[in-house]
Protein backbone atom coordinates (compact mmCIF):
# COMPACT_ATOMS: atom_id res chain seq x y z
CA UNK A 1 0.00 0.00 0.00
CA UNK A 2 1.54 3.36 -0.90
CA UNK A 3 0.24 6.37 1.39
CA UNK A 4 -0.52 9.73 0.67
CA UNK A 5 2.98 11.18 2.04
CA UNK A 6 5.09 9.32 -0.11
CA UNK A 7 3.33 9.47 -3.05
CA UNK A 8 3.69 13.05 -3.01
CA UNK A 9 7.52 12.79 -2.55
CA UNK A 10 7.46 11.11 -5.50
CA UNK A 11 5.41 13.59 -6.84
CA UNK A 12 7.53 16.35 -5.52
CA UNK A 13 11.08 14.04 -6.57
CA UNK A 14 9.94 14.13 -10.33
CA UNK A 15 8.82 17.47 -10.49
CA UNK A 16 12.18 18.74 -9.37
CA UNK A 17 13.75 16.11 -12.33
CA UNK A 18 10.98 18.29 -14.39
CA UNK A 19 12.68 21.93 -13.27
CA UNK A 20 16.02 20.19 -13.73
CA UNK A 21 15.01 19.48 -17.61
CA UNK A 22 14.08 22.94 -18.08
CA UNK A 23 16.91 25.02 -16.03
CA UNK A 24 18.92 22.89 -18.89
CA UNK A 25 16.24 23.91 -21.92
CA UNK A 26 15.85 27.14 -21.12
CA UNK A 27 18.77 28.73 -19.79
CA UNK A 28 19.57 29.50 -23.29
CA UNK A 29 17.06 32.10 -23.63
CA UNK A 30 19.24 33.95 -21.34
CA UNK A 31 22.20 32.95 -23.44
CA UNK A 32 20.97 34.18 -27.07
CA UNK A 33 22.65 37.52 -27.46
CA UNK A 34 26.18 36.39 -25.65
CA UNK A 35 26.51 33.21 -28.12
CA UNK A 36 25.06 35.54 -31.08
CA UNK A 37 27.88 37.89 -30.72
CA UNK A 38 31.17 35.02 -29.87
CA UNK A 39 30.22 33.19 -32.52
CA UNK A 40 29.12 36.01 -34.85
CA UNK A 41 25.73 34.15 -36.11
CA UNK A 42 22.42 35.35 -36.89
CA UNK A 43 19.29 35.82 -35.38
CA UNK A 44 17.46 32.83 -37.28
CA UNK A 45 20.70 30.96 -36.67
CA UNK A 46 20.15 31.01 -32.63
CA UNK A 47 16.64 30.21 -33.84
CA UNK A 48 17.89 27.25 -34.53
CA UNK A 49 19.65 26.62 -31.67
CA UNK A 50 16.68 27.26 -28.91
CA UNK A 51 14.41 24.91 -31.19
CA UNK A 52 15.25 22.71 -33.72
CA UNK A 53 18.37 21.95 -32.78
CA UNK A 54 16.95 20.32 -29.41
CA UNK A 55 13.34 19.55 -30.73
CA UNK A 56 14.30 17.12 -33.58
CA UNK A 57 16.31 14.55 -31.89
CA UNK A 58 14.38 14.96 -28.50
CA UNK A 59 10.90 14.25 -30.31
CA UNK A 60 12.80 11.24 -32.33
CA UNK A 61 13.86 9.65 -29.02
CA UNK A 62 10.60 10.36 -27.28
CA UNK A 63 8.68 8.06 -28.92
CA UNK A 64 10.66 4.92 -29.09
CA UNK A 65 12.04 5.52 -25.56
CA UNK A 66 8.04 5.47 -24.21
CA UNK A 67 7.21 2.37 -26.08
CA UNK A 68 9.99 1.03 -23.86
CA UNK A 69 8.79 3.07 -20.44
CA UNK A 70 5.11 1.28 -20.98
CA UNK A 71 6.95 -2.15 -20.88
CA UNK A 72 10.18 -1.38 -18.37
CA UNK A 73 10.83 -0.15 -15.06
CA UNK A 74 10.14 4.20 -15.92
CA UNK A 75 12.46 5.14 -12.64
CA UNK A 76 15.71 3.81 -14.21
CA UNK A 77 14.86 5.55 -17.30
CA UNK A 78 14.32 8.50 -15.89
CA UNK A 79 17.17 8.34 -13.83
CA UNK A 80 19.82 7.45 -17.11
CA UNK A 81 18.10 10.29 -18.85
CA UNK A 82 18.75 13.00 -16.05
CA UNK A 83 22.01 11.97 -15.66
CA UNK A 84 22.53 11.76 -20.19
CA UNK A 85 20.92 15.19 -20.51
CA UNK A 86 22.95 17.08 -17.42
CA UNK A 87 26.72 15.48 -18.66
CA UNK A 88 25.66 16.89 -21.86
CA UNK A 89 24.43 20.69 -20.73
CA UNK A 90 27.52 20.79 -18.53
CA UNK A 91 29.45 19.76 -21.55
CA UNK A 92 28.19 22.22 -23.66
CA UNK A 93 29.82 24.75 -22.23
CA UNK A 94 33.02 23.91 -23.64
CA UNK A 95 32.24 23.67 -27.04
CA UNK A 96 34.18 25.66 -29.38
CA UNK A 97 32.29 26.48 -32.24
CA UNK A 98 28.41 27.37 -33.03
CA UNK A 99 28.32 23.71 -34.64
CA UNK A 100 29.87 22.00 -31.89
CA UNK A 101 27.34 23.63 -29.30
CA UNK A 102 24.73 22.50 -31.49
CA UNK A 103 25.45 18.86 -31.48
CA UNK A 104 26.04 19.33 -27.66
CA UNK A 105 22.33 20.41 -27.54
CA UNK A 106 21.21 17.49 -29.61
CA UNK A 107 22.44 15.53 -27.17
CA UNK A 108 20.85 17.14 -24.39
CA UNK A 109 17.36 16.65 -26.03
CA UNK A 110 17.74 12.99 -26.51
CA UNK A 111 18.38 12.66 -22.36
CA UNK A 112 15.24 15.01 -21.93
CA UNK A 113 13.05 12.28 -24.09
CA UNK A 114 13.43 10.13 -21.57
CA UNK A 115 12.10 12.10 -18.91
CA UNK A 116 9.01 13.79 -19.00
CA UNK A 117 6.24 10.76 -20.75
CA UNK A 118 8.04 8.24 -18.18
CA UNK A 119 7.19 10.85 -15.36
CA UNK A 120 3.60 11.61 -16.08
CA UNK A 121 2.80 7.92 -16.64
CA UNK A 122 4.52 7.04 -12.85
CA UNK A 123 2.36 9.89 -11.72
CA UNK A 124 -0.87 8.55 -13.37
CA UNK A 125 -0.28 5.41 -11.15
CA UNK A 126 0.10 7.03 -7.79
CA UNK A 127 -2.10 9.18 -7.76
CA UNK A 128 -6.43 8.42 -8.94
CA UNK A 129 -8.44 10.15 -11.67
CA UNK A 130 -10.28 12.55 -9.44
CA UNK A 131 -6.78 14.30 -8.09
CA UNK A 132 -4.60 14.01 -11.07
CA UNK A 133 -5.28 17.19 -12.86
CA UNK A 134 -4.40 18.74 -9.27
CA UNK A 135 -1.11 16.30 -8.89
CA UNK A 136 0.01 16.79 -13.15
CA UNK A 137 -0.51 20.61 -12.53
CA UNK A 138 2.04 20.59 -9.57
CA UNK A 139 4.01 18.36 -11.71
CA UNK A 140 4.26 21.02 -14.02
CA UNK A 141 5.65 23.68 -11.86
CA UNK A 142 8.53 22.16 -13.20
CA UNK A 143 8.69 24.14 -16.57
CA UNK A 144 7.78 27.37 -14.74
CA UNK A 145 10.21 26.60 -11.55
CA UNK A 146 12.91 25.58 -14.14
CA UNK A 147 12.47 28.63 -16.34
CA UNK A 148 12.48 30.93 -13.35
CA UNK A 149 15.71 29.72 -11.57
CA UNK A 150 16.93 29.65 -15.69
CA UNK A 151 16.07 33.18 -15.99
CA UNK A 152 17.04 33.99 -12.59
CA UNK A 153 20.64 32.54 -12.23
CA UNK A 154 21.22 32.89 -16.14
CA UNK A 155 20.76 37.02 -16.03
CA UNK A 156 23.15 36.79 -12.86
CA UNK A 157 26.01 34.46 -14.48
CA UNK A 158 25.80 36.21 -17.53
CA UNK A 159 26.25 39.54 -16.11
CA UNK A 160 28.90 38.48 -13.99
CA UNK A 161 30.51 35.52 -15.41
CA UNK A 162 29.85 33.91 -18.98
CA UNK A 163 27.84 31.97 -21.09
CA UNK A 164 30.02 29.04 -20.52
CA UNK A 165 29.50 29.20 -16.86
CA UNK A 166 25.88 29.52 -16.76
CA UNK A 167 25.43 26.35 -18.55
CA UNK A 168 28.42 24.20 -16.34
CA UNK A 169 26.34 25.05 -13.46
CA UNK A 170 22.94 24.35 -14.65
CA UNK A 171 24.30 20.56 -15.81
CA UNK A 172 25.80 19.68 -12.58
CA UNK A 173 23.54 19.40 -10.22
CA UNK A 174 21.01 17.27 -12.31
CA UNK A 175 24.19 14.22 -12.05
CA UNK A 176 23.20 13.73 -8.11
CA UNK A 177 19.44 14.18 -8.75
CA UNK A 178 19.74 11.36 -10.95
CA UNK A 179 21.02 9.17 -7.74
CA UNK A 180 18.08 10.10 -5.56
CA UNK A 181 15.80 8.71 -8.27
CA UNK A 182 17.70 5.84 -8.86
CA UNK A 183 17.07 4.86 -4.59
CA UNK A 184 13.84 6.16 -3.34
CA UNK A 185 11.49 6.08 -6.16
CA UNK A 186 9.44 2.87 -6.51
CA UNK A 187 7.88 1.41 -9.86
CA UNK A 188 4.74 0.40 -9.43
CA UNK A 189 2.36 -1.81 -11.46
CA UNK A 190 0.43 -0.24 -14.50
CA UNK A 191 -3.57 0.94 -13.56
CA UNK A 192 -2.47 0.64 -9.23
CA UNK A 193 -4.13 4.03 -8.58
CA UNK A 194 -7.03 3.31 -10.16
CA UNK A 195 -7.11 -0.67 -8.90
CA UNK A 196 -6.77 -2.27 -12.39
CA UNK A 197 -4.69 -4.63 -13.80
CA UNK A 198 -2.43 -3.91 -17.14
CA UNK A 199 -2.08 -6.24 -19.84
CA UNK A 200 1.14 -8.30 -18.91
CA UNK A 201 2.02 -7.43 -22.39
CA UNK A 202 2.82 -3.86 -24.30
CA UNK A 203 0.48 -2.82 -27.38
CA UNK A 204 1.86 -2.50 -30.55
CA UNK A 205 2.79 1.23 -31.83
CA UNK A 206 0.13 0.95 -35.01
CA UNK A 207 -2.91 -0.16 -32.59
CA UNK A 208 -1.92 2.93 -29.67
CA UNK A 209 -1.40 5.22 -33.13
CA UNK A 210 -5.23 3.83 -34.52
CA UNK A 211 -6.70 4.07 -30.81
CA UNK A 212 -5.52 7.61 -29.91
CA UNK A 213 -6.33 8.45 -33.55
CA UNK A 214 -9.93 7.90 -33.46
CA UNK A 215 -10.68 9.97 -29.98
CA UNK A 216 -11.42 13.42 -31.31
CA UNK A 217 -10.85 14.65 -28.35
CA UNK A 218 -7.07 13.69 -28.22
CA UNK A 219 -6.44 14.68 -31.43
CA UNK A 220 -8.12 17.93 -30.72
CA UNK A 221 -5.96 18.36 -27.72
CA UNK A 222 -2.76 17.86 -28.95
CA UNK A 223 -3.17 20.34 -31.78
CA UNK A 224 -4.22 22.94 -29.54
CA UNK A 225 -1.48 22.10 -27.13
CA UNK A 226 1.11 22.32 -30.50
CA UNK A 227 -0.42 25.92 -31.66
CA UNK A 228 -0.26 27.16 -27.76
CA UNK A 229 3.32 25.58 -27.53
CA UNK A 230 4.42 27.70 -30.62
CA UNK A 231 3.11 30.84 -29.18
CA UNK A 232 4.47 29.86 -26.12
CA UNK A 233 8.21 29.59 -26.40
CA UNK A 234 8.32 31.81 -29.14
CA UNK A 235 7.65 34.56 -26.71
CA UNK A 236 9.37 32.93 -24.15
CA UNK A 237 12.77 32.40 -25.89
CA UNK A 238 12.69 36.03 -27.33
CA UNK A 239 11.16 37.31 -24.30
CA UNK A 240 15.34 38.51 -22.71
CA UNK A 241 16.23 39.19 -26.36
CA UNK A 242 12.51 41.52 -26.31
CA UNK A 243 13.54 43.66 -23.51
CA UNK A 244 17.64 43.97 -23.90
CA UNK A 245 16.87 45.46 -27.91
CA UNK A 246 13.88 47.35 -26.93
CA UNK A 247 13.57 48.51 -23.76
CA UNK A 248 17.59 48.20 -23.33
CA UNK A 249 17.75 46.62 -19.98
CA UNK A 250 20.50 45.01 -18.60
CA UNK A 251 21.00 41.26 -18.07
CA UNK A 252 20.65 41.27 -14.10
CA UNK A 253 17.34 43.38 -14.32
CA UNK A 254 16.00 41.37 -17.48
CA UNK A 255 16.87 38.04 -15.58
CA UNK A 256 15.46 39.59 -12.44
CA UNK A 257 12.37 40.84 -13.78
CA UNK A 258 11.19 37.16 -16.37
CA UNK A 259 12.67 35.00 -13.87
CA UNK A 260 10.25 35.88 -10.73
CA UNK A 261 6.90 36.39 -13.35
CA UNK A 262 7.75 32.63 -14.75
CA UNK A 263 8.25 31.30 -11.49
CA UNK A 264 5.20 32.95 -9.10
CA UNK A 265 3.06 33.26 -12.45
CA UNK A 266 3.29 29.89 -13.97
CA UNK A 267 3.34 27.90 -10.66
CA UNK A 268 -0.09 29.67 -9.47
CA UNK A 269 -1.73 29.71 -13.31
CA UNK A 270 -0.75 25.58 -13.40
CA UNK A 271 -1.69 24.75 -9.62
CA UNK A 272 -4.97 27.01 -10.10
CA UNK A 273 -5.92 25.77 -13.79
CA UNK A 274 -5.41 21.97 -12.60
CA UNK A 275 -7.77 22.31 -9.05
CA UNK A 276 -10.41 24.45 -10.94
CA UNK A 277 -10.38 21.87 -13.72
CA UNK A 278 -10.95 19.13 -11.12
CA UNK A 279 -13.58 20.86 -9.07
CA UNK A 280 -15.85 21.41 -12.12
CA UNK A 281 -15.12 18.41 -13.65
CA UNK A 282 -16.10 16.47 -11.05
CA UNK A 283 -19.76 17.69 -12.36
CA UNK A 284 -18.84 18.49 -16.17
CA UNK A 285 -16.31 16.40 -17.63
CA UNK A 286 -16.29 18.85 -20.39
CA UNK A 287 -14.62 21.63 -18.15
CA UNK A 288 -11.38 19.78 -18.74
CA UNK A 289 -11.18 21.39 -22.08
CA UNK A 290 -13.63 24.57 -21.77
CA UNK A 291 -11.01 26.02 -18.60
CA UNK A 292 -8.26 25.89 -21.42
CA UNK A 293 -9.68 27.49 -23.85
CA UNK A 294 -11.08 30.00 -22.05
CA UNK A 295 -8.06 30.74 -20.60
CA UNK A 296 -5.87 30.74 -23.88
CA UNK A 297 -8.35 33.27 -25.19
CA UNK A 298 -8.38 35.58 -22.16
CA UNK A 299 -4.37 35.88 -22.63
CA UNK A 300 -4.52 37.12 -25.57
CA UNK A 301 -4.95 41.22 -25.10
CA UNK A 302 -2.83 40.77 -22.36
CA UNK A 303 0.17 39.83 -25.27
CA UNK A 304 -0.40 41.90 -27.81
CA UNK A 305 -0.24 44.95 -24.77
CA UNK A 306 3.11 43.04 -23.51
CA UNK A 307 4.53 43.37 -27.07
CA UNK A 308 3.39 46.98 -28.25
CA UNK A 309 3.45 48.70 -24.57
CA UNK A 310 5.77 51.80 -25.02
CA UNK A 311 7.64 51.29 -22.31
CA UNK A 312 9.51 48.77 -19.90
CA UNK A 313 6.78 48.64 -16.79
CA UNK A 314 3.93 48.63 -18.80
CA UNK A 315 5.01 45.83 -20.41
CA UNK A 316 6.05 43.73 -17.24
CA UNK A 317 2.50 44.64 -16.11
CA UNK A 318 0.80 43.36 -19.33
CA UNK A 319 3.22 40.14 -19.37
CA UNK A 320 2.16 38.96 -15.58
CA UNK A 321 -1.96 37.92 -16.47
CA UNK A 322 -0.66 37.09 -20.35
CA UNK A 323 2.03 34.53 -19.04
CA UNK A 324 -0.27 33.03 -15.31
CA UNK A 325 -3.47 32.52 -18.29
CA UNK A 326 -0.93 31.03 -20.44
CA UNK A 327 0.33 28.18 -17.56
CA UNK A 328 -3.17 27.23 -16.55
CA UNK A 329 -3.91 24.95 -19.37
CA UNK A 330 -1.20 22.50 -18.85
CA UNK A 331 -2.46 20.67 -15.80
CA UNK A 332 -5.92 19.74 -17.72
CA UNK A 333 -4.51 18.87 -20.93
CA UNK A 334 -2.42 16.30 -19.45
CA UNK A 335 -4.78 15.08 -17.40
CA UNK A 336 -7.06 14.27 -20.30
CA UNK A 337 -4.34 12.74 -22.16
CA UNK A 338 -3.89 10.20 -19.41
CA UNK A 339 -7.61 9.92 -19.18
CA UNK A 340 -8.22 8.84 -22.71
CA UNK A 341 -4.90 6.37 -23.29
CA UNK A 342 -5.38 3.33 -22.21
CA UNK A 343 -2.57 1.43 -19.03
CA UNK A 344 -0.04 0.43 -21.90
CA UNK A 345 -0.18 3.63 -23.82
CA UNK A 346 -0.24 6.49 -21.56
CA UNK A 347 3.83 6.98 -21.48
CA UNK A 348 3.41 6.46 -25.60
CA UNK A 349 0.26 9.16 -25.85
CA UNK A 350 2.41 11.45 -23.92
CA UNK A 351 5.45 11.08 -26.18
CA UNK A 352 3.16 11.62 -29.12
CA UNK A 353 1.49 14.57 -27.78
CA UNK A 354 5.17 15.54 -26.65
CA UNK A 355 6.51 14.81 -30.81
CA UNK A 356 4.14 17.42 -31.77
CA UNK A 357 3.92 20.02 -29.45
CA UNK A 358 7.73 20.44 -29.58
CA UNK A 359 8.08 19.86 -33.52
CA UNK A 360 5.52 22.69 -33.52
CA UNK A 361 6.05 24.76 -30.52
CA UNK A 362 9.69 24.17 -29.47
CA UNK A 363 10.79 23.62 -33.17
CA UNK A 364 8.78 26.53 -35.12
CA UNK A 365 8.16 28.79 -32.38
CA UNK A 366 11.47 30.39 -31.75
CA UNK A 367 12.58 30.06 -34.80
CA UNK A 368 9.65 31.62 -36.54
CA UNK A 369 10.42 34.47 -34.72
CA UNK A 370 13.58 34.80 -35.81
CA UNK A 371 12.76 34.15 -39.20
CA UNK A 372 9.94 37.30 -38.65
CA UNK A 373 13.13 39.22 -37.31
CA UNK A 374 15.40 38.89 -39.98
CA UNK A 375 13.17 39.08 -43.56
CA UNK A 376 10.00 40.35 -42.63
CA UNK A 377 9.70 42.72 -39.69
CA UNK A 378 13.88 43.54 -39.21
CA UNK A 379 14.61 45.47 -42.33
CA UNK A 380 11.52 48.26 -41.67
CA UNK A 381 11.58 48.18 -38.09
CA UNK A 382 15.27 47.42 -37.21
CA UNK A 383 15.70 46.56 -33.42
CA UNK A 384 11.47 47.18 -32.52
CA UNK A 385 11.12 44.10 -35.12
CA UNK A 386 11.08 41.88 -32.51
CA UNK A 387 7.83 43.05 -30.94
CA UNK A 388 5.97 42.42 -33.92
CA UNK A 389 7.58 39.03 -34.58
CA UNK A 390 6.81 37.95 -31.01
CA UNK A 391 3.16 39.22 -31.33
CA UNK A 392 2.37 37.41 -34.70
CA UNK A 393 3.80 34.17 -33.29
CA UNK A 394 1.73 34.16 -30.03
CA UNK A 395 -1.48 35.09 -31.80
CA UNK A 396 -1.37 31.09 -32.66
CA UNK A 397 -2.77 30.95 -29.24
CA UNK A 398 -5.87 31.93 -30.76
CA UNK A 399 -6.48 29.05 -32.43
CA UNK A 400 -5.40 27.32 -29.78
CA UNK A 401 -8.48 28.19 -27.77
CA UNK A 402 -10.56 27.26 -30.84
CA UNK A 403 -9.10 23.61 -30.56
CA UNK A 404 -9.99 23.38 -26.57
CA UNK A 405 -13.58 24.51 -27.39
CA UNK A 406 -14.44 21.61 -29.73
CA UNK A 407 -12.31 18.82 -27.94
CA UNK A 408 -14.89 19.37 -24.69
CA UNK A 409 -17.65 18.17 -27.08
CA UNK A 410 -16.39 14.88 -27.69
CA UNK A 411 -14.38 13.96 -24.20
CA UNK A 412 -17.22 12.56 -21.95
CA UNK A 413 -18.00 10.11 -24.09
CA UNK A 414 -14.43 9.30 -25.05
CA UNK A 415 -13.65 8.90 -21.72
CA UNK A 416 -16.03 7.17 -20.88
CA UNK A 417 -15.06 4.54 -23.62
Amino acid sequence: MISRGYARWVLALLTVVYMVSFIDRQILAMLVEPIRTEFGVSDTAMGFLTGFAFVVFYTAAGIPIARLADRVSRKAIIACALALWSAMTAASGFARSFAELAWLRVLVGVGEAGGNAPSQSLIADYFPPERRATALSIYAWGVYIGSGIAFLAGGWLVANYDWRSALLVAGLPGLALAGLVALTVRELPRGYAEERAAATSGVPLGEVLRYLARRRAFVLVVAGTSLQSMAGYGVLTWGPTFFARVHAWSWTEIGFTLGWIVLLGGCFGAFSGGWLADRLGARDQRWYARLPALELGLAVPFLAGYTLAPDASAAVWFLVPCYTLGAMYVGPMFAMVQGLAELRMRATAVAILLFFTNMVGLGLGPLAVGLLNDFVFGPQHGAQAIRYSMLVVGLFGCIASLCFWRAAAHLPHELAR
